[in-house]
């Protein structure tokens, strides 16, 4: 049986009402909570998630900035929300700007309704998505041939995110034959991208099984 893709959240949080919190609003999602900064940066050494929910104040007198570089180290495409009742301005547009910035600053209480909208909105647009219109824009002022292997590359990873995206928003399974019409390319080339999707632990492999005969 398909099952539509959950993106995986790292939530760095020590509260345990903010946890019962994040499980009850997101619970379309597959959550991975630590306490710290520390434990989330092995956490993230272990597995890339879609999204980063980090806490300012943390267990052990952590502070949840000072582990945006490292976070951008290990993880640059993947999009942090930061949640802080504490942060002043200044501080808010120090952690929104430069190399090591967070995509979004919700404060606290969190309204359970942006949370919701900003996780999708960083899945959707961020991210992933983020990265491929960095590539594409690189490769217009570069003026690289659509032939280069550079190219190839940019259009597979665009290709996949959309599919994605598709994926995680309906429990329908994939159908082979209709995507590859839609981008114009071979059914093979489609089921080796949800093949990809698979191997990077972004989709289940039922979709694989389901698709293995190619429609």
């Amino acid at each position: 049986m398909f099952e539509r893709p959950l993106a995986s959240i790292l939530v760095v949080e020590d509260d345990p009402q903010q946890i019962r919190l994040y499980s009850k609003a997101l619970r379309g999602y597959r959550l991975v909570c630590v306490a710290n900064g520390s434990a989330a940066v092995q956490a993230l050494e272990e597995e890339l998630p879609d999204v980063i929910i980090l806490d300012h104040v943390l267990a052990d007198g952590e502070k949840g900035t000072n582990f945006l570089p490292k976070f951008k180290e290990i993880a640059a495409h993947v999009p942090i929300v930061i949640i802080s009742g504490t942060l002043g301005v200044r501080e808010k547009l120090k952690a929104l700007q430069g190399p090591s910035s967070a995509h979004y600053v919700l404060e606290k209480p969190v309204d359970i309704d942006e949370l919701e909208e900003t996780v999708r909105e960083a899945l959707e647009k961020c991210g992933l998505g983020e990265t491929v219109r960095s590539l594409q824009s690189l490769e217009r002022a570069e003026k690289i041939d659509s032939t280069e292997p550079e190219r190839r590359f940019t259009e597979r990873l665009a290709r996949q995110h959309e599919l994605l995206n598709r994926l995680r928003r309906t429990a329908d399974r994939a159908n082979i034959s209709q995507l590859a019409r839609e981008f114009k390319v071979s059914r093979r080339t489609i089921a080796r991208d949800l093949h990809d999707l698979v191997n990077r632990g972004q989709i289940d492999s039922s979709v694989l099984a389901e698709a293995s005969g190619l429609d």
